[in-house]
C-alpha cells in the first residue's frame, strides 16, 4: 500500500467545518435534540475506518458531523455525472461506485480514500435496515482494515429511521443519538475468512449493544 496521507485535503477540511457549523450541527441540536457520546474515542487524524449501522439517507452527514472529522462515503455513480454536484460531493469525500460491480470496486475505492488521508465510512450491513439494527454484517470493513492496517471505529446511530419513515413526504423532527465506541484494532493482513468474520461480528455486536442503549 502507498504511503498514507495524515489528513484529507485542506479545502475539504475547510468545507467540512463550514457545513458542520453552519448547517448540520445546528439542525441536529435544535431540531433533533441530538446527543453524542464517546466523541473522545475518535482519533483526530490518521487512517480510520468508521463502521456504523444504517437506517436513513441522512446517516452519512450525521456520522461525519458527530465524529468531528470528514468521513468519505461511497455514493452512486450517477451523482458524479452532474458537473457542479460532482465537484461538491468529491470535495466532501464521496467516491463513486457503479451499481452491479460488486464489492471489489467499493473496496478499491475505499482503500484509495484511506491512502488520501480520509477517514472512510462503511455501513456494516451495506444497506439500510428498518430499525437501525445490524442483522447481516458484511466482511467489507474488516477486509479493508486488513489490507490497509487501519483501526475500526464502531458508531451507533439511533433514531434516524424515524426522520423520514416509509410513506412520508417530509422529514419530521425526532430525537437522534450517536454513540461512539472504542477503537477496534485491524485484523492481520494475512487473516483468513474466519478471522475477518470474527472482527466483523465484534463490530456488529459493539454497534448493536450501543444501539440498544437507546436515547
Amino acid at each position: 500500500m502507498a504511503k498514507v496521507a495524515e489528513r484529507e485535503p485542506q479545502i475539504s477540511l475547510a468545507l467540512y467545518h463550514l457545513l458542520k457549523w453552519s448547517v448540520v450541527s445546528p439542525l441536529l441540536h435544535i431540531c433533533f435534540g441530538s446527543k453524542i457520546y464517546g466523541a473522545d474515542n475518535v482519533p483526530k487524524q490518521g487512517s480510520l475506518i468508521v463502521v456504523s449501522n444504517h437506517a436513513s439517507d441522512f446517516d452519512p452527514l450525521i456520522v461525519a458531523n458527530c465524529v468531528g472529522r470528514p468521513v468519505a462515503f461511497m455514493a452512486k455513480e450517477e451523482l458524479f455525472k452532474v458537473p457542479v454536484l460532482k465537484r461538491i460531493i468529491k470535495l466532501y469525500g464521496a467516491y463513486p461506485v457503479k451499481r452491479g460491480t460488486g464489492d471489489r470496486a467499493a473496496i478499491r475505492a475505499a482503500v484509495e480514500t484511506l491512502e488520501n488521508g480520509w477517514a472512510t465510512g462503511v455501513f456494516l450491513q451495506g444497506t439500510r435496515t428498518p430499525d437501525g439494527k445490524i442483522t447481516d454484517p458484511k466482511l467489507g470493513a474488516a477486509l479493508i482494515a486488513a489490507k490497509t492496517h487501519t483501526p475500526l471505529l464502531p458508531v451507533s446511530i439511533w433514531g434516524t429511521h424515524e426522520i423520514l419513515p416509509k410513506g412520508s413526504k417530509f422529514p419530521r423532527f425526532y430525537p437522534v443519538t450517536i454513540r461512539i465506541g472504542e477503537l477496534i484494532p485491524p485484523p492481520n493482513p494475512k487473516s483468513d475468512r474466519s478471522e475477518l468474520q470474527a472482527i466483523t461480528d465484534q463490530c456488529a455486536l459493539t454497534i448493536n449493544n450501543l444501539h440498544a442503549l437507546g436515547r
